[in-house]
């Protein structure tokens, strides 16, 4: 495995704790803005689901840490990369054009996130940790699969912290 991979990872998953410090901090408020495009998301249950996504990138990081070049959780390292990468562009790109107002985690993705995972993919191709045969489907498959698990974490996020039902009298 190459140390400078390694290193990528690390740096990747820096990046992505920034942007999901960003949106935990002020997505969901800007989610009840009205737009036709974004459904409204509680505080509780989105806070519950960018950590558990952000826990599952840094056991990705020791896992692939440990493994081999080539290897699955060196793949799925890269995947959340590519993932991330769309990210960036879809949603917060759009959406900051189309509504023409800032969507939270737009600076984070473009500072951070951007160079962070273009330069985890670099690294990886280079070094031979990659191939972009694999890369190719294994990148979009790990972003459908990231993008699927959002519902269901909300949905587990929602059950476990319900929002309390505040009585008017």
């Amino acid at each position: 495995m190459s140390i400078e991979f390694i290193i990528a990872g690390w740096i990747f998953a820096l990046a992505v704790s920034l942007h999901n410090l960003e949106e935990a901090r002020y997505l969901p408020a800007w989610s009840h803005g009205g737009s036709r495009w974004q459904r409204p998301v509680g505080v509780r249950e989105f806070r519950f689901a960018v950590i558990i996504l952000t826990l599952w990138l840094y056991a990705l990081n020791l896992w692939a840490a440990r493994s081999e070049a080539g290897s699955l959780p060196v793949y799925l390292l890269a995947g959340y990369a590519f993932a991330m990468l769309l990210n960036v562009f879809i949603p917060h790109v759009v959406m900051t054009v189309l509504l023409r107002r800032y969507m939270p985690g737009l600076a984070t993705g473009l500072l951070c996130i951007l160079p962070a995972a273009v330069g985890l993919i670099h690294v990886g191709l280079r070094s031979g940790t990659l191939s972009l045969d694999r890369l190719i489907w294994v990148g979009p498959l790990t972003a459908l699969g990231l993008l699927l698990s959002l519902p269901i974490l909300l949905e587990l996020g929602r059950r476990i912290f319900p929002t309390p039902v505040v009585e008017l009298s």
